[in-house]
């Protein structure tokens, strides 16, 4: 298989310049889309570092990573709101038309709860799934609110991810189409515990829905 490739770039929104690291298969039309999200003290480049852009796109998948506003890459644009506060749907929305990508698989790490969880409830149908990993602001929603969203999710977290990992996982698990996947002696960035068990769990899910 030819090497994998991950370009660089960034998207202009509003006339601020959003960071992005992008890849995908060299041979076929991608499978699905998957968008990465991080945590407040990560980057797009953690995916990079882990080896999960280059996991994505070798299984088949288009691999998306962005720096959330004011981190990262993207520490000059502004933020739509503040930490902990709810980001309008339209951000995420912005960012997937910036960078046609049409319905996507959104990986959502701790901070990044705040723009992937208004964008799941407010463009449902884009999010062919959903993978939180102990994201914030889930206390924000109803249990109504979560049983009403159909889409195929995948909840990971660490064992000794207290008390962010179980209080998220305790709102999360109101969603009608869920699995459960608790790294073993894994903290709040359970990826970094065990990047092989976090490849395999994810891919066996992308798995599952194409």
């Amino acid at each position: 298989m030819a090497s994998v490739q991950i370009k660089e770039g960034t998207l202009q929104l509003e006339g601020e310049e959003l960071f992005y690291r992008r890849t995908g298969p060299t041979e076929q039309p991608p499978r699905l889309s998957v968008l990465l999200l991080h945590g407040i003290r990560f980057s797009s480049e953690t995916w990079v570092n882990l080896g999960t852009l280059d996991k994505l796109a070798e299984a088949g998948y288009q691999a998306v990573a962005i720096d959330l506003p004011g981190l990262g890459n993207s520490k000059e644009f502004t933020a739509p709101a503040s930490v902990g506060d709810l980001a309008p749907d339209s951000f995420l929305m912005s960012v997937l038309e910036g960078l046609a990508l049409g319905p996507v698989v959104i990986i959502s790490p701790s901070l990044s709860g705040m723009y992937s969880l208004p964008f799941l409830f407010g463009h449902n149908g884009m999010v062919k799934g959903f993978i939180p990993v102990a994201p914030i602001c889930t206390e924000k929603f109803s249990a109504e609110q979560y049983t009403s969203v159909q889409t195929p999710t995948l909840i990971v977290y660490g064992d000794e991810d207290k008390p962010m990992g179980v209080a998220s996982f305790n709102n999360l698990r109101n969603l009608s189409n869920h699995k459960v996947h608790i790294m073993k002696g894994a903290q709040h960035a359970c990826y970094l515990n065990n990047p092989e068990e976090w490849h395999h769990t994810v891919l066996e899910f992308l798995q599952s829905l194409s």
